[in-house]
This record gives C-alpha cells, structure tokens and sequence, in this order.
C-alpha cells in the first residue's frame, strides 16, 4: 500500500497488528483509543489482556514524530498499559482523569456467597434499581450492562435478600469492589523530531490544540459557565483556508486541565462546593505581580494578556474550572437501522470523545488513528470535529455498527 486511500475515512474489520503494518511510516496525526483492559469483561475473549509493547511499535511507526497518544485505561491494570507504551518507544507525558457520576458497582456479596455455599436460600425484601445511566457503559472494571443482558433499557432491578446462616448475617454488608467513578487516559508522545517548533514546521505535528479546547465561560468554548448550564464542545466551526477551525475567544476560556468531568460528576462537585464568583479582569494585578510570566502562560489563576492579568469574572460551581462531557442517551444507538441496538459494552460518550478529537487537532485537522475502535465513538467525533480517521477492529459485529454510526452522521463514511 502507497497510501492510506483505501482504508482513510473507513472502518477495517482484522487485526490491527496486520493492518498497522500496511500502512505507510509516519502518516497519522493523532491516536485515540480504548483498548481492552485485559479485565475479561463478562467474559469476553477480546478483553483478557493489555495490549503488549508490539502494538504500541507499531502504532509508533505509522505516528508522525510528535504524534500525541491518548489511550484509555483500567483503574487496576493502566500501570500495564502505560508500560508498554512506554517500553514500545512512546514518551509519557501526562495521565487525563474522566470522572464519571454513573457506574454499576461489580461487587461479590460476601454474604451471599457463605449462603450459596450452604445451600441456604435468601429471602427477598426488596430491590434495588438502577438508571439507564448507571448501567450505559461508563464503568472501568466492567464497565456497564448492554444488549440481551439489559433487557429493560432504563432501569435494571436488582433483588435486595436477607442473610440465611449466621455465618452470612456476620458478613452481611462485606464485599469486593467499589464503584468505579474514574478512569485514566495515558497521555504520550512519538518522540520529536527535533523542537517543537521544528516539529511543526517539518511535519505538521506538535503540541495540542490548547485555545481550541479552552474551558469557556461563553458560548463560543467547551464547558460551562453556570451550573446546569453546558456549551456545545464543536458548536462553532468555519471554513479557512487550513481546514475546518472554530472562532475562540482566549480572553474567555480557562486554561484545559487533565482533569475531565461528566455532567453527572460535574452537578455533584456543583452541590458540594456552592456558587462562588471569579474575579474581575485586572483587580488583583498588583496583589500578583511576582509571579512569574510563565506562570500566567500556564493558565494559572488568569493568563497574562500584554501588561495585564486577565481574570474570568463568571460565577458557578467548582466544576467550571474543567471540561464537563454530556452524554445522550441515544447517542450510542445513533445512525443504526430501526431495531437495532449498539451491543458494544464499552462505550464512550460522544461528546468526551469530540473534546478529544478537539485537543489533539492539528492546524489542518490531521487524521485520527484508533486501532481498537470498537463502535466507532471515536470515528464520530472525528467525523463531527472535522477530522478525516482510519478505525481498525477485529470484531465483525462491532465494525458493522461503527460503520452505520458514521453513515448516519454521514460527513465522511464510506462503508468498506
């Protein structure tokens, strides 16, 4: 293969290890993916390991230098995956935290088992159920409930039983996990080419998109300035003459942090923290004048604007100071013939994804490389951000729905 035209803008059912190795050496922008986080998610064959340091060489050789690497994690096995970026060549350069306020706690009631062990039967005394977005895929070590398993598609009930033997009511309220709340996204680069400067000017690559992906106190950024009050990630995008760009306001936007909330996470952070108020632009300006400049470059506080320290005069909940992602709840289902469900049991909110997409988006856009694809979240914001994307996956069923995903938001699907 010369290039990457018979496989850019689709979807490729195979292993990625012999796909990866078709493609031409440094010609992706970005990798973004959720690989499996060798868990053995309901016992799935595809999740029973880390992908070792051979797929991550080989995602290095297809990388631009300064190619940024984002890839999702388990909270009990990440250590793994960054390793293996790491020995595979790449440079870790930061760990994101997606806090999530759903997730369906996957624990053993040790109480429960005593009395299976007995032989003993439970007594039911009540239920205890939980929402469509409990169970919509966001956890870290299962990760949600979806298809057969689900077959109420807003609550899942769940018997409440009463302890048998005494052995049982002495551990009664024991179990073996807790709720995952959080998941990591390992953050690493090819190695440059040089500086970063050079970098881009010889190869197009470097860096992240920090002013496109400012968190906004208007409508022109992501985030959001007052509680239960969300922007639109990529509502805002026009024509250049270097591809598809968005109108920010910098003066507006504070600086992106490696800390992402969901919208659920976001209104509980809101409700513990209460309403406080930024300051004005310019009114703490003697207070501050020791710090130093690249403090204010940095986004600390406010960010130095020529002589002045600009501040965000907004007020809300502590959680504007991050990106909150708000996730629909038919979005996973988006762009599938009547009927059918997306079956994929890890799948991540569209708009988390698009944020993403924003944030490592080159001056020309740059193409979007995830070799474990799954259902295509990440081909879509792609999509949706104006970016062109190569999806590899080995499951038949999963490349299907990623491919009527991407038809049915239809900028540039082509089903292979």
């Amino acid at each position: 293969m010369n290039d990457l035209t018979p496989i850019l803008n689709r979807v490729t059912c195979g292993d990625c290890l012999e796909v990866m190795a078709t493609m031409p050496e440094s010609s992706v922008d970005t990798i973004i993916t959720d690989p499996p986080y060798g868990l053995s998610f309901m016992g799935k064959e595809w999740d029973h390991g880390v992908p070792g340091a051979e797929f991550w060489q080989a995602a290095l050789r297809v990388a631009k230098p300064g190619t940024i690497l984002m890839a999702f994690g388990g909270t009990r096995t990440y250590h793994r995956l960054t390793c293996a970026i790491e020995d595979a060549g790449w440079e870790i350069r930061d760990c994101m935290l997606w806090l999530y306020g759903s997730g369906f706690p996957k624990s053993l009631d040790i109480s429960k088992a005593i009395d299976k062990v007995a032989g003993a039967e439970r007594e039911v005394v009540g239920c205890r159920s939980y929402s469509s977005s409990d169970i919509r895929g966001n956890s870290s070590n299962g990760r949600g409930i979806s298809g057969p398993e689900n077959k109420d598609k807003d609550r899942l009930n769940i018997p409440i039983t009463a302890p048998s033997t005494p052995e049982a009511q002495l551990w009664h309220g024991w179990g073996t996990a807790l709720k995952p709340a959080w998941e990591p996204i390992v953050i690493a680069m090819k190695p440059l080419d040089g500086t970063f400067a050079n970098n881009a000017l010889t190869h197009g690559v470097a860096g992240m998109w920090i002013d496109g992906s400012r968190v906004g106190t208007t409508k022109r950024t992501p985030g959001y300035a007052k509680p239960q009050t969300r922007m639109n990630t990529v509502s805002e995008w026009n024509k250049s003459s270097l591809g598809l760009r968005r109108e920010v306001d910098t003066n507006s936007g504070r600086f992106p942090a490696n800390l992402i909330l969901d919208e659920e996470a976001g209104a509980l952070l809101d409700e513990q923290s209460g309403v406080s108020k930024g300051q004005k632009s310019g009114g703490k300006k003697e207070r501050n004048s020791h710090l130093s400049e690249e403090y204010w470059e940095q986004g600390g506080g406010g960010f130095k604007q020529g002589r002045s320290t600009v501040f965000h005069s907004d007020s809300g909940g502590a959680s504007r100071f991050f990106y909150c992602s708000k996730a629909s709840r038919k979005e996973r289902n988006r762009g599938l013939p009547d009927g059918e469900v997306n079956r994929h049991p890890t799948v991540k909110p569209l708009k988390l994804m698009e944020y993403l997409c924003t944030l490592t988006k080159t001056p020309t856009g740059g193409i979007v490389l995830d070799p474990f694809c799954g259902s295509g979240s990440t081909l879509v914001a792609a999509q949706i951000t104006g970016r062109q994307y190569i999806g590899i996956d080995i499951d038949n069923q999963s490349c299907d729905t990623a491919r009527h995903r991407l038809q049915g938001d239809g900028l540039f699907a082509k089903i292979a």
